[in-house]
Order: structure tokens, then C-alpha cells, then sequence
């Protein structure tokens, strides 16, 4: 059964009092919690087999090795990809778009090409695009949202042109928690053109919802480890294998090499050709733990609950006259986060009376500004 209740004991964050008072925690938007778990397959990784992976014949190192490639296997199967070949293990989401950005933008997209995005991008899936545009002479497109924090798919597929190359677009908005409809925009960008590239940024959404990469038919999917209840700093982009064999190495060095001589070297096969040096091995270790856990929590489980306590908070906070929430008011299509503004209070203020009741919220721009700014 899916008992709230027993699932806390699992975080033993919740076993410390700040004043005598509970925490309360409303921030995994930005950075989840982590259970018991979690914890205690990086301690094991450092307590039992604390070696570099690959390198070594040695039983220490191969028990390492193991738990590293098992862990992709694992993340794998979570997201429903063919091959575990296509999971590279990177820092964080923000890491996997510049990875794209570097190793395939820029190979793929020059002058007068186009990128389509959205207003309701995190700055994660906003400045690379920017950087790569500056370089290339690229043109962004930003497609808008209306009054309900909906995109308009019909603008977005009127938007592509022959120049387009490549649409960027969150899975959940990190602010107005929408949860677009991916499937769909992705299939009516193929439909329009079919050698166009979808990049996913899924960090929203990968530790709420069921996902099914082959089921998505996007090209590049993007997710960080510390806000599916892993460790922080580690983080994952999916790419289609083909893709990933034609793509420039991201960074160079160890590991990541088949053949080195004086004058020129050779490079392995995806997944290792872009993990080059000592990667985060405790990391991408507990992040198999991680996956292992909402596995048997169960994502339509963890879906379920969610959109009851959207539900319900949504209701009780709508009383509220001086308040103004923004976002999709229907639980099904929006995650969990709940942006809102309080009439004559300032954001910071609020934080910070709840949190003398050591209730954890965001205050701020949410790495979303022009968002907040098209939101006024």
C-alpha cells in the first residue's frame, strides 16, 4: 500500500526538530529529500569498495564497476530506453542540454538556423540555446503561454519553418507546474518535418510521472539525480544511440579514449566516449538505489498522490482573496508545484515568517525570469 505515513519514516530528515518544531518540507522543486536508502548505498559504496571503476582486475575495483553499470541498467529500464548504451551519466540536467548544446549544437546548427522554445523554459534550457545562437548565428524562437499556463500547440507548429533544426521545451514547468503534452507536440513536430530534433529538459518530470522514452519519440531527454531522491551531482541525459555515435566527444581525457598516440587518439563508443575522467561514482550508485526505490513505490502510485494533494491544496489556498496561484487550476494538467503571490507581501517576507514554523518553500525567480516576467 502507498501509506504516506510510512513512507516519511523511510527520510530521516524528518527525525530532526529546528526549536522543538517538525520540518516541513515544500521545496523539492528545487531539490528532493533523500530516503534511508539512498543514504546508505553511498555509504556502502564508500565504506566497502571506495575505488576507481574500470580501471582495475582487482575484486574492489569490479564490485565497483558493477554498481556503476548496474546503476545504468537501472535508470535505463526507469525511463524505458532500449539500451542502457544510451544513459550518460553527466553533473545534472543543466549539464546534459550543454552537453547537447556543445556536441551536437554545434555541429548541427549554424546561421540563419532555428531553435524553438518556450516562455516557460528553466534558465537551464534558455542560456545554452542563447550562447549557441550568439556563436552560430542561430535564431530562438520563443513560443508563448496563455492565461492558464498552457503552450499553444498550434503556435508552436506554425512556428517551424524549413530552417528549423531543433525544439527545446520542459516536460513540467518548474513554476507553473504544466505538464505539456509531449507525446503530442513531439509527434506533430515530426509529422511537419521529421529530421527536426526534440530535446526533452524532464527534471520536473522524471520523479513524478511514468516515463516511457520510446513512448515520447523525442531525441534528447535531460533529468538530475537530486530531484528523484538521489545524491546531488549527478544527473542523466538519454539520447538515441545514433545520435550519440555521431556526436563530438564533450570533454577529453581518461576513460573516455580507445587508442592514444602522439599525434592523434581514437575514442570509445557511447555511453563512455562522454563520461571521461573519474565520474561521481557514490552518486550514480545512489541513484540506482533511488530508482530502486519509486520503483517499488510505484510512479502511478506516486502520480496518484500527488495530484490529490495538488487537489487539496489548491482548494484551501484558493480561499484566500489576496492570493493569486499561477499555473493550470486542473490537477491533471500540472505536477505538484504551486507558484503564488500574496497582494502587498513580498515573497521573501513570506519565506521567511513560514520558516519560523520550519516550513521550507522557494522564494524568488525560480531560475524561470523571463516566465516572470511574461507573468507581470
Amino acid at each position: 500500500m502507498f501509506d504516506p505515513s510510512l513512507i516519511k519514516n523511510d527520510f530521516p530528515i524528518f527525525q530532526r526538530h529546528i526549536n522543538g518544531k517538525p520540518i516541513v518540507y515544500l521545496d523539492s522543486t528545487a531539490s528532493s529529500l533523500k530516503p534511508q536508502v539512498v543514504i546508505d548505498a553511498n555509504n556502502t559504496y564508500y565504506k566497502e569498495y571506495p575505488v576507481n571503476i574500470f580501471r582495475g582486475l582487482y575484486k574492489l575495483s569490479e564490485e565497483a564497476t558493477t554498481a556503476y553499470e548496474l546503476a545504468r541498467e537501472k535508470v535505463s529500464q526507469f525511463i524505458g530506453s532500449d539500451s542502457p548504451n544510451s544513459i550518460i551519466f553527466v553533473r545534472n540536467a543543466t549539464e546534459a542540454i550543454n552537453l547537447v548544446a556543445y556536441s551536437w549544437g554545434r555541429i548541427n546548427i549554424g546561421e540563419s538556423d532555428e531553435i524553438i522554445s518556450t516562455v516557460m523554459e528553466h534558465h537551464a534550457n534558455i542560456v545554452p540555446w542563447q550562447q549557441l545562437s550568439l556563436e552560430s548565428g542561430a535564431v530562438i524562437k520563443y513560443i508563448d503561454i496563455d492565461e492558464d499556463g498552457l503552450l499553444n500547440i498550434d503556435n508552436l507548429e506554425k512556428s517551424i519553418t524549413p530552417h528549423t533544426k531543433l525544439v527545446v521545451l520542459t516536460y513540467v514547468s518548474n513554476v507553473l507546474g504544466t505538464i505539456n503534452p509531449v507525446k503530442e507536440i513531439v509527434k506533430r513536430i515530426k509529422m511537419k518535418n521529421s529530421k527536426i530534433k526534440v530535446l526533452i529538459d524532464a527534471a520536473q518530470a522524471v520523479p513524478h510521472l511514468s516515463i516511457n522514452i520510446k513512448d515520447l519519440g523525442c531525441d534528447f531527454l535531460a533529468f538530475s539525480g537530486h530531484k528523484m531522491l538521489g545524491p546531488t551531482g549527478i544527473g542523466v541525459l538519454w539520447a538515441k544511440y545514433d545520435l550519440l555515435d555521431a556526436m563530438v566527444p564533450f570533454q577529453f581525457g581518461g576513460e573516455m579514449i580507445k587508442e592514444v598516440y602522439l599525434d592523434h587518439s581514437e575514442f570509445k563508443k557511447p555511453p563512455h566516449k562522454f563520461e571521461a575522467g573519474t565520474p561521481h561514482i557514490a552518486g550514480v550508485i545512489g541513484l540506482g538505489a533511488a530508482v530502486d526505490y519509486l520503483s517499488v513505490l510505484g510512479m502511478d502510485k506516486v502520480r496518484a498522490h500527488e495530484k490529490e494533494l495538488t487537489s487539496y491544496a489548491i482548494s484551501n489556498l484558493s480561499h484566500l482573496s489576496n492570493l493569486t496561484i499561477y499555473g493550470p487550476k486542473d490537477p491533471e494538467k500540472r505536477g505538484g508545484v504551486i507558484a503564488f503571490n500574496m497582494k502587498g507581501l513580498h515573497p521573501h517576507d513570506i519565506a521567511q515568517i513560514l520558516d519560523e514554523d520550519n516550513i521550507c518553500i522557494r522564494s524568488g525567480h525560480h531560475c524561470a525570469m523571463p516566465l516572470h516576467t511574461r507573468l507581470g
